[in-house]
């Protein structure tokens, strides 16, 4: 592990901005800049923290959380690659993918000329993930931190026959008291409901406010959507673009209860 933080910060760190370190067995990215700090894991490509300047961190992570490969890490924004959910067909593959499941490499690190941070991470297909799906890939993905936090997840096909994938950035938010905030920005869209076998409803309320269990996914959705906290004062906008599906999930108790 010495080593090969040693060798990424000999040719990828950058003085007050780009530190390498580790969790347990996990090499970890500390990204700095003035108007907010984050982390990013090399395995899974996952961000573990965004916290801006002189506020609580904008992302949740379950303090069960291991830092094993091997195993998810549970909260921050997870990459789901090549399905979302369970494998269609075959329920022994891991749930969401093998993306959040494998260490990638650091394809790059700048500071760009806006004064943003740049972390860019790359996966590439080999043996092992062929059997588990048989294409030629290469996924990068990058992360620029500055009064924002921006990811942008982006597959070439390396091959020569066409395939098919989901993929997902799986945030989780870190609120208050989830039955005190309201999510703006869904009035008038439909959504399938996953917890009623895929019931198509459409929200008519100006505000959804979490009280059980949710899984919707809003499709043709390419609009924002706020967090809105009023215990902790401060409202967490999510934009985004090249996705028309925005999914809304809170596993509750007690499904939270069956999650490893």
């Amino acid at each position: 592990m010495k080593t090969s933080i040693d060798l990424l910060s000999a040719k990828f760190s950058i003085h007050g901005h780009i530190k390498f370190t580790s969790n347990r067995e996990i090499i970890v990215v500390e990204i700095t800049h003035p108007y907010a700090k984050a982390s990013v894991s090399l395995y899974g490509a996952h961000v573990i923290s965004f916290q801006p300047k002189g506020q609580q961190d904008v992302l949740w992570m379950s303090d069960q959380s291991l830092f094993e490969e091997g195993k998810p890490i549970r909260g921050g924004i997870p990459v789901c690659f090549p399905w979302f959910g369970p494998h269609e067909t075959d329920a022994q593959k891991p749930v969401h993918g093998f993306a959040r499941l494998k260490r990638w490499e650091v394809f790059g690190t700048s500071v760009l000329q806006s004064g943003e941070v740049q972390l860019q991470l790359q996966l590439k297909d080999s043996p092992e993930t062929k059997l588990l799906w048989p294409h030629s890939f290469e996924l990068l993905i990058t992360i620029t931190l500055g009064k924002t936090l921006e990811i942008s997840l982006r597959c070439t096909n390396k091959g020569n026959e066409t395939f098919t994938y989901s993929d997902a950035l799986h945030s989780y938010f870190a609120v208050s008291d989830v039955q005190k905030i309201k999510l703006l920005g869904f009035k008038g869209f439909s959504y399938y409901d996953g917890l009623e076998k895929g019931v198509v409803r459409k929200q008519s309320e100006e505000f959804l406010i979490i009280q059980k269990e949710e899984s919707r996914r809003y499709f043709d959705f390419t609009d924002d959507c706020i967090i809105i906290d009023s215990p902790s004062s401060r409202k967490i906008r999510v934009e985004k673009k090249g996705s028309r599906v925005t999914l809304v999930w809170n596993p509750w108790a007690n499904t939270a209860k069956n999650i490893p």
